[in-house]
């Protein structure tokens, strides 16, 4: 996906390829786009730094194959640079006036 960037590296969202069968729901769900189906017909992680942890993907998963800790990804921290017109940081060191952050 060549829009919407977060923090890169962050993301928890994790596949189990074993567990898939390749339904094709976390493509239907994602809004993203960070999965595709690979030349064996089940999903592969495409693009991590996409994944907004937004938790369609692991919710809407029958099998059990997805996996992801909500918010790890620090959403609040990329809104913040949106408004602020700052690049995205967790800033966990405190300082007043940043967000929160909860990849730290």
């Amino acid at each position: 996906m060549n829009g919407i960037r977060y923090l890169g590296g962050v993301a928890t969202l994790e596949l189990d390829r074993e567990k898939c069968t390749g339904c094709r729901v976390c493509l239907a769900v994602c809004p993203h786009a960070v999965f595709e189906i690979a030349e064996d017909r089940l999903a592969r992680i495409a693009d991590l730094d996409a994944c907004m942890e937004c938790g369609a993907c692991a919710n809407n998963c029958a099998f059990g194959a997805l996996s992801l800790t909500p918010g790890v990804g620090c959403a609040e921290a990329i809104i913040y640079g949106w408004i602020h017109k700052t690049e995205p940081t967790c800033d966990c060191s405190g300082d007043k006036g940043a967000p929160s952050g909860g990849c730290c």
